[in-house]
């Protein structure tokens, strides 16, 4: 009656399939920068509700549902993810009101730093990805990706910008390839990168 599957989850793969399908860019963010959490069961404590690829789209669901009600949010994202995730992805949304001006990235301004912590960063780039996809698929994507990957390129830990750069290829495919930043991009990382 039963088949029985192992799989092994793949950060890269889930984040590819939540920008496909709109999951809140806030649990992509988080995601990145605690990897570990995509998929943390242990049998050995029973748990009601642990971390999974499925219930971090719960958990996506909560936020939208419950964002702004912030005496609920903690409490119905435990419910999806557990509580120690939970505490986790609440305190990281809490503290993106530090998150530099997207719209002022996206217009091209030069004087918008980088985040110093790490957290935001990964916010940062999760969000910018978000707003390359919406562009692309607007069919006004050249200019704001160009814009994007300059400010990829100001990220201090390069491989910061080659995840963001990464996710956002992932996104929109080749058309990040005929961007005019693209090479100049390519060309200040490429001492990181491994090409086949």
């Amino acid at each position: 009656r039963f088949s029985h599957f192992e799989v092994e989850t793949n950060l890269d793969d889930w984040v590819a399939w939540a920008y496909r399908h709109a999951i809140d860019e806030r649990v992509i963010a988080f995601l990145r920068f605690r990897p570990e959490l995509l998929f943390d069961f242990d049998p050995a404590h029973n748990p009601v509700a642990f971390p999974t690829p499925r219930s971090w789209e719960f958990a996506h669901r909560a936020l939208q549902k419950f964002g702004d009600h912030h005496n609920l949010l903690q409490g119905s994202i435990q419910a999806c993810v557990g509580p120690a995730a939970g505490v986790e992805l609440t305190a990281f949304v809490n503290s993106l009101d530090k998150m530099p001006d997207l719209d002022a990235i996206l217009a091209g301004a030069e004087d918008v730093p980088v985040p110093t912590e790490i957290d935001l960063q990964y916010a940062v780039a999760a969000a910018l990805v978000g707003r390359a996809i919406r562009a692309h698929d607007e069919g006004n994507g050249a200019g704001i990706h160009g814009r994007i990957l300059d400010y990829a390129g100001r990220f201090p830990q390069r491989e910061m910008g080659v995840m963001l750069v990464s996710d956002m290829h992932r996104a929109i495919g080749n058309a990040i390839f005929e961007v005019p930043q693209f090479s100049d991009w390519a060309q200040a990382i490429s001492d990181v990168m491994l090409y086949e």
